[in-house]
């Protein structure tokens, strides 16, 4: 049987067909729908969101070392917030199958770099898989876990952003029940430092073992092209772009990316008069094929390092033409469209109240990030999860006053509680807004422990934000209504004069969670005969209200989510509720 299926959907599709029976991550774009998959179609699977990516694999270690079939997915920053754990795990080594997951983002996407985990896996020394394609997303999520538990290593299964999401048929089969490991108390296996200091060698024979495997594994294959000058190595969703574009050249396409097969590397190169080594993201397979003498190759100095690949991108780089443009414009003159909040986000407010107040604000990660762009610019130093807090008091210690941290619900429970508790240790006057909006939004509305649901969508305990942070050491803490447009200014004035550690809550639920989404409502209306045409209500920036021909201010009725916001600031009384015109 086929199905149609996103590379994400096919990993999740694989975990349930092999019998996992622990899932647990932190929703990053690309790597979200494999949980939400997971816990919509495989809830046998027993997935979960936890608070971060450390959490996350640290459940699933030990979810493995009980002797689980276990899956952990984040993208690739993520695993530097795991990378404790990741790095020791081969340590010990694990009783049942463990995956986890780098969805990488070359071209920054959605992210803040271009790293590639391929050289964290190389240092951890666990072994990478990198499929091409949608049926090898599946396939390989199967390979994984059985690789893993023959050589009782975690196992790296490396995607990006275009493999994550993109589509295709995938043969699927049944789920195949597999019998929990037994885990043995093993003081030497698992234990103390001194201990592991006589496994380390350990360490090295199973790599040794892989490189081996690695020679002969069917992930690694050589495909005979009818151009004997021509040679190309490349990995995961490149290998499709060579296809295209170089239909005729032989090609090693290494579905196992390290080890690296050296042996068989060295022969295929000995084939050609030329060797292009295409792979996304760093010279990883260029620089190990240089190390080992191999000479003919063309690599990053042609290809480059920064961004996408695409089957364009390669067929001009290799002077086959330029590709068609994709889209023309035909001389019209398209209006630029700059991402923005959604209509009815409370996040706005806080933000214009931020840019009224003239304070410097050290942001974070999520959606709120686009405080930084026009019409706000209001956010100044964005940098990853948790280091608003960090930096905001690394810049109060530099002589800026009042200064601002900024930070969501989600990202405070995953890297903020700590620098908070330290601001507070060290006597910081940090003020520090958190914004609740009940979800995680960036990554497209998951629940996290304030929204008072699990993955599955049942009820759940609900962190008490206020209270932890009163535990915190923080005695100045306010909750505000982020609709509520001047009292947010006036409550984050306060705290910023406070002669301490202050946090203000501005609470108001996501207008993207489901069942806010589609729930009925009211929308405001803008009556013509008491507009003067002031223009007060475009200052609240929100993408619902446009112009008529006539150049009156409209509320798009259709989208309106009946914040009030634009309400509040009509000095004519010209913007009711559509129920109260009739």
């Amino acid at each position: 049987m086929r199905e149609f299926l996103l590379g994400n959907e096919a990993i999740a599709r694989g975990a349930w067909e092999a019998g996992v029976k622990f899932v647990s991550g932190y929703p990053g774009t690309p790597s979200t729908e494999i949980v939400e998959t997971l816990a919509t179609r495989f809830p046998e699977t027993n997935p979960r969101w936890s608070t971060n990516e450390k959490v996350a694999f640290e459940e699933g270690m030990g979810a493995a070392i009980g002797g689980l079939r276990t899956l952990v997915t984040m993208k690739h920053v993520g695993l530097n917030v795991a990378a404790d754990a990741f790095m020791v795990f081969p340590y010990s080594g694990t009783t049942g199958g463990f995956v986890v997951i780098s969805a990488d983002v070359p071209g920054m996407h959605s992210s803040q770099n271009e790293q590639d985990n391929r050289y964290l896996a190389r240092v951890a020394k666990v072994p990478v898989l990198e499929p091409s394609d949608a049926q090898e997303c599946r396939d390989f999520m199967i390979a994984g876990l059985e690789l893993s538990e023959q050589f009782h290593s975690p196992v790296m299964l490396r995607t990006t952003t275009r493999l994550a999401h993109h589509k295709g048929l995938v043969e699927v089969g049944e789920r195949k029940e597999v019998e929990t490991r037994e885990f043995n108390r093993d003081p030497q296996r698992f234990s103390v430092p001194i201990y592991r200091l006589i496994r380390r060698p350990e360490v090295e024979k199973t790599l040794e073992a892989l490189a081996e495997y690695a020679e002969t594994c069917p992930f690694n294959r050589i495909e005979e092209g009818a151009d004997n000058t021509i040679g190309v190595v490349t990995s995961g969703i490149s290998y499709q772009y060579v296809k295209e574009v170089l239909p005729n050249a032989g090609i090693l396409r290494l579905g196992m990316t390290y080890p690296l097969p050296v042996d068989l590397l060295r022969d295929f190169c000995a084939k050609y008069e030329t060797v292009y080594v295409v792979e996304e993201g760093e010279p990883f397979i260029e620089e190990f094929m240089r190390s080992a003498g191999i000479a003919n190759l063309i690599g990053k100095e042609l290809f480059g390092v920064i961004g996408e690949y695409s089957p364009g991108r390669l067929q001009k780089t290799l002077g086959l033409g330029n590709p068609p443009a994709p889209f023309t414009n035909d001389g019209v003159n398209l209006i630029m469209r700059p991402p923005m909040f959604c209509v009815g986000c409370g996040h706005r407010t806080v933000f214009a109240a931020l840019r009224q107040l003239r304070v410097t604000v050290s942001g974070d990660i999520g959606c709120y990030t686009m405080g930084t762009l026009h019409p706000y610019e209001a956010e100044h130093t964005p940098f990853c999860m948790g280091a608003s807090i960090g930096v905001a008091v690394g810049l109060e210690q530099a002589g800026h006053e009042n200064t601002v941290a900024i930070i969501g619900d989600s990202t405070f429970i995953h890297a903020g509680i700590p620098p908070l508790i330290d601001a507070v240790y060290n006597r910081s006057r940090l003020t520090l807004i958190i914004l609740d909006n009940s979800t995680t939004g960036m990554t497209g509305s998951q629940p996290n422990p304030v929204s008072g649901k699990d993955v599955m969508g049942q009820t759940a305990p609900q962190l008490d934000l206020e209270a932890l942070c009163r535990a915190s050491g923080v005695q100045n803490v306010a909750v505000v209504d982020t609709w509520d447009r001047k009292e947010v200014v006036n409550v984050i004035r306060r705290a910023v004069s406070f002669k301490g550690p202050a946090v203000v809550i501005a609470r108001g639920p996501c207008q993207q969670i489901p069942e806010i989404k589609h729930a009925h409502r009211i929308p405001f209306f803008i009556h013509e005969d008491l507009c003067t045409q002031c223009d007060a209500c475009f200052k609240v920036w929100c993408p619902a209200i446009t112009r008529t021909p006539q150049n009156f201010p409209i509320i798009a009725a259709n989208e309106c989510t009946s914040c009030t916001v634009c309400a509040q600031v009509c000095p004519t009384d010209a913007i009711k509720l559509a129920e109260e015109t009739a």
